[in-house]
């Protein structure tokens, strides 16, 4: 019994460190990668398939007349950069000769990766970390904390004081922290800011009762509600044809003054308009990954702003997240 796993380059663009993390998992297998350029069908590529029992394609193009040099396949999966990659007639060929094919269970691969960027985005956002990494190459007056003679007042400046008592400020421990979700990436987060000493509740029709309570948060049954008192709001569920413009301009308009509002996932799953008037009405801080348009212009006026951290859409990939995507197929064949 042997195995192959044939990756087109167009696939490395997407996960550049997945394929080859294939190749460490089975090191006994055959490994194919073709050049750019070279659009040759998998049935083109690959010669003598006989004792080939195990397929992994990354990227290849299927189709019926490729499978049929496969008379001997017993496990395989099929992989674009998001999902499957089979042409028509493809699925139902394979389940007729009884071969096994795999998919990823879920997106759980950059789960993590995502959770943790979402929590290094609140703690920016608290403490303005980005914000004063950027005025300290300019300037030195970042480092001036006295207020200075006769200057000195409540809720002023004061030494080593670098937050913005406008907006959420300080620590998470002790922080109102509400969550739109409760899925990989979301309960993930829960999990981690509620270790840190947040009161975390969470919105999810969809989830069941042990998923908010492993998470260690608390269930709201309400999305109004759950906005109401929130010094952090998050909304962090998948865009979907039922989650776009889920969280409504009155969500976000009921979002208590000095709210920092962090976004990891997807933006328009929010009405982003009501999010920007109060951003730069300086009623909220954001923190965010995700955008209504990406990239954002280099003039939109949400760039640089003194109540916003931007990064450019990267909360989910890493290298550990590329490994992941690759352990979450290759777990499902039978162990050699």
């Amino acid at each position: 019994m042997s195995s192959l796993v044939v990756v087109h380059p167009d696939f490395d663009g997407v996960w550049p460190f997945a394929a080859d993390h294939f190749r460490v998992l089975w090191p006994e297998t055959d490994f194919m990668r073709l050049e750019h350029g070279d659009e040759r069908s998998l049935g083109e590529v690959v010669g003598d398939t006989n004792g080939l029992t195990r397929l992994v394609t990354l990227g290849m193009e299927v189709e019926q007349s490729c499978l049929e040099h496969f008379s001997e396949l017993e496990e395989a999966t099929f992989q674009g950069a998001y999902g499957r990659k089979l042409g028509e007639g493809c699925a139902e060929y394979l389940e007729e000769k009884g071969v096994t094919v795999y998919d990823h269970p879920s997106e759980g691969f950059w789960s993590q990766t995502v959770a943790e960027f979402g929590l290094a985005l609140t703690m920016c956002g608290l403490r303005r970390i980005p914000q004063l990494h950027r005025e300290i190459i300019t300037s030195l007056d970042p480092w001036d904390y006295e207020a200075g003679k006769g200057k000195a007042r409540p809720g002023g400046r004061g030494h080593q004081f670098g937050d913005n008592p406008d907006f959420s400020s300080g620590t998470v421990a002790g922080k109102r922290i509400r969550i739109v979700g409760a899925g990989n990436i979301a309960s993930r987060y829960a999990s981690f800011v509620s270790m840190l000493g947040a009161d975390v509740a969470a919105w999810d029709p969809f989830a069941s009762e042990p998923c908010f309570h492993r998470a260690g948060s608390r269930q709201e049954y309400h999305l109004e509600k759950l906005v109401e008192d929130a010094e952090i709001f998050v909304p962090m569920v998948p865009l979907t044809k039922t989650t776009g413009g889920l969280v409504t301009a009155e969500h976000i308009d009921a979002l208590p003054k000095g709210c920092l509002v962090v976004m990891v996932t997807r933006a328009k799953i929010c009405d982003t308009n009501a999010i920007r008037r109060r951003v730069m009405a300086d009623e909220l801080s954001l923190a965010a990954d995700v955008w209504d348009q990406e990239p954002l212009p280099l003039d939109d006026p949400l760039l640089g702003r003194h109540n916003v951290v931007h990064t450019p859409h990267n909360a989910g990939r890493t290298i550990d997240a590329n490994k992941l995507w690759s352990e979450k197929l290759e777990v499902q064949f039978k162990p050699r």
